[in-house]
């Protein structure tokens, strides 16, 4: 096994073990592991950006090819940094309009599109198949009945200039069971993502503990116990020293 390799998991165990040790509480570990995670991927975002933005789409084609319009792009970018002049602090503005504007006007159709065109799209959908055998009813038309009932119902729940009263707030009640099914399986489905997240990383952990990687999850593991171990006690000696706190 090359060192390259040794050192890598290493260092994913460590990292990794030093994040887990929040499960105790809030600790020196702890806190390293999540410094070195965000410095490192700040760190990774600001080369990508300079490489794959400013190079690649910004100062080679402007100087390479000669491409103008790219002059655009780098005063308003460039307008951002005047945030740090008090004088010119008011020119970003200029910058942040054309973002949210820009934005805006990318995101609505797409939200339009997908939240309530293909919404309404799937509610008007033939709820019976009238073929030559006659007239049938499967499992297509079951789920084109349900989403029907699903968006009339949660619509009624969320329609507050009628008082929920009689045959309303049992058709609103109906709403309120099918919000719950979604936001249950959402939940469900987010738990899953973690819980597939946190298997790979026990597979990964159980495998550095092996002796072809020097058995690092049992060594770094005793570590980082003894160290938490070490580390409440001089927690509790300053807290004894300091004493009670006199306040009233």
């Amino acid at each position: 096994m090359s060192p390259e390799t040794l050192c890598g998991a290493w260092l994913a165990v460590g990292l990794s073990l030093c994040i887990y040790s929040f499960l105790y509480r809030d600790n020196p570990f702890f806190k390293l592991g999540e410094h070195i995670f965000v410095g490192a991927s700040v760190g990774y975002l600001l080369v990508i950006t300079y490489h794959e933005v400013m190079l690649k789409k910004l100062a080679m084609p402007l100087i390479e090819q000669r491409e103008w319009r790219l002059i655009i792009p780098l005063i308003l970018g460039l307008l951002l940094l005047a945030r740090f002049l008090p004088r010119l602090a008011w020119t970003s503005r200029l910058t942040f309009a054309f973002i949210l504007g820009v934005s805006s006007g990318v995101a609505i159709p797409r939200l339009l599109s997908s939240f309530v065109l293909q919404q309404v799209q799937g509610t008007l959908k033939p709820l019976v198949t009238v073929g030559p055998a006659g007239i049938s009813f499967g499992l297509a038309e079951l789920n084109t009945l349900l989403i029907l009932i699903g968006v009339v119902s949660v619509l009624v729940y969320f329609f507050f200039s009628v008082e929920h009263t009689g045959s309303v707030r049992r058709v609103a009640r109906v709403g309120s069971c099918f919000l719950m099914i979604s936001f249950g399986a959402a939940f469900g489905y987010t738990v899953m993502a973690r819980m597939s997240l946190l298997i790979g990383r026990f597979d990964e952990l159980i495998l550095y503990a092996t002796p072809e990687y020097g058995y690092a999850t049992i060594a770094l593991l005793g570590l980082i116990t003894g160290g938490l171990v070490w580390w409440q006690r001089r927690v509790r000696q300053a807290e004894t020293e300091a004493g009670p706190d006199d306040t009233e």
